[in-house]
């Protein structure tokens, strides 16, 4: 379900993209090249780059890809890496379902604001809050229920 999922938010932080450069080139062809003075290239890529970002966050808990400092952790016996791997798991779990819960009444209060350039509610950009935390918080109960904490920690001081 982990990869399924992953997939399907992986194609969507790539449509994100390819919209945000697409946007970046009407800024810039607009900016020096036809002098339209559009005013809305900057906004959207600002809010484009904040949706890409914060859905990324849940394909890189898909992976196992995110950085962390081993160096204690490796040292330690399986079965107390696996506990200790297993309880900043859960924490993180905690963290991302807190941020949920506050980043729906977050983008709850966006629907009473409006952006003057498109006229139109915040509620949407104000919901990449609430949306990639519940991406990530499913995630991860998916990878703690794949891995059980036997997921092997890459050596990150032997990359460089």
């Amino acid at each position: 379900m982990s990869a399924g999922l992953n997939r399907v938010v992986e194609a969507v932080v790539v449509l994100i993209i390819v919209a945000l450069v697409l946007d970046v080139w009407v800024g810039v062809l607009d900016r020096y090249i036809f002098k339209w003075q559009l005013n809305w290239p900057e906004i959207m890529a600002r809010y484009l780059m904040i949706w890409a970002a914060l859905l990324a966050v849940s394909c890189g808990i898909a992976r196992r890809e995110h950085i962390g400092l081993t160096i204690l952790i490796d040292r330690l016996p399986g079965g107390v890496r696996r506990t200790i791997l297993i309880g900043c798991d859960l924490l993180a779990l905690a963290l991302f379902a807190w941020t949920l819960w506050y980043g729906v009444q977050f983008a709850i209060s966006g629907a009473n604001r409006y952006a003057m350039i498109f006229g139109m509610s915040m509620a949407p950009a104000f919901s990449a809050v609430p949306a990639a935390a519940a991406m990530a918080a499913i995630q991860l109960a998916l990878c703690v229920v794949r891995d059980g904490g036997r997921y092997a920690l890459p050596d990150q001081a032997g990359e460089a």
